[in-house]
């Protein structure tokens, strides 16, 4: 008998409780507080604070960003993780090293660091202003802050997956006459499609909600420059309550949706694992 079954009956139930409690408090309440300030004036109301050309500019960049950050990702993703899994070496642990980064800087020193490098008295700010290319305070300051701060989810997700898979079936395909970009299509893809589609959902799930390296970043222009993170905190400092829980919400609910997917793939990938462990 388990550890987990001879625990005493009150012991599980307080554990139980209290795990409800804390998600009840930190996350469910949270969440019922957003919708209902966003719905507090009325469905009305709601409808208009998302449909206000600033809000629908926010959320057409929000979009925008992560269509471009999330499939870099994936690219990024794929080929370190194949690098890395499938061949030695020097400098993997290098490598390695360096895809955790993002993980270890805080977001606002990375917005930094590209304002150091691009901005108008950066390293490359002269240059840039000379050939009229603007990086910060613009959209592609944005996008490069967003893959900074979300490309080791694809990669991260990989690895383990991959190492724990090995080299033989590629080594087999490769043996009976297939290709290198043949063994990935037929072999390796398959058998990493779940978990890779995992680390989609979190790496779009945190380039739609990223907030505090894109600040540095974009300068706040109204309209322009503006996420939807960057949206909800200047409404909110307009004292725009209303407006700003109702976009708000909006990303809670893109989160919720995400959070519905990746439980789906969970569940998909586990029951899959599980046919393939019989």
């Amino acid at each position: 008998m388990s550890a987990r079954t001879q625990a005493p009956g009150a012991v599980q139930i307080s554990l139980i409780v209290l795990a409800l409690g804390f998600i009840a408090l930190f996350l469910v309440l949270p969440l019922v507080a957003v919708f209902a300030g966003g719905l507090s004036k009325g469905l009305a109301v709601y409808a208009v604070a998302l449909v206000e050309p600033d809000a629908l500019a926010a959320i057409r960049l929000t979009l925008l960003v992560a269509a471009i950050a999330v499939p870099l990702n994936v690219a990024f993703g794929i080929v370190a993780a194949w690098a890395i899994t499938k061949f030695d070496f020097p400098g993997k642990s290098l490598l390695v090293t360096f895809i955790d980064l993002p993980f270890s800087v805080s977001p606002v020193v990375a917005g930094l660091i590209y304002v150091l490098l691009f901005g108008a008295q950066g390293w490359l700010g002269p240059w840039l202003a000379e050939h009229d290319i603007r990086i910060i305070f613009a959209v592609p300051g944005i996008i490069l802050a967003t893959i900074f701060v979300t490309f080791p989810f694809v990669a991260r997700e990989l690895i383990p997956l991959m190492n724990e898979q090995g080299r033989d079936d590629e080594e087999a395909a490769l043996s009976l006459g297939a290709s290198g970009l043949q063994a990935f299509i037929r072999v390796t893809l398959p058998n990493i499609r779940w978990v890779l589609l995992y680390g989609v959902l979190l790496c779009n799930a945190r380039a739609m909600g990223e907030f505090g390296a894109v600040s540095v970043v974009s300068g706040h222009l109204r309209g322009l420059t503006n996420t939807m993170p960057l949206h909800v905190e200047i409404l909110y400092n307009e004292y725009n309550f209303v407006a700003a829980f109702a976009v708000a919400s909006l990303l809670a609910l893109l989160a919720l949706v995400t959070l519905v997917l990746k439980s789906i793939v969970e569940w998909r990938f586990g029951y899959q694992s599980g046919r393939a462990g019989h």
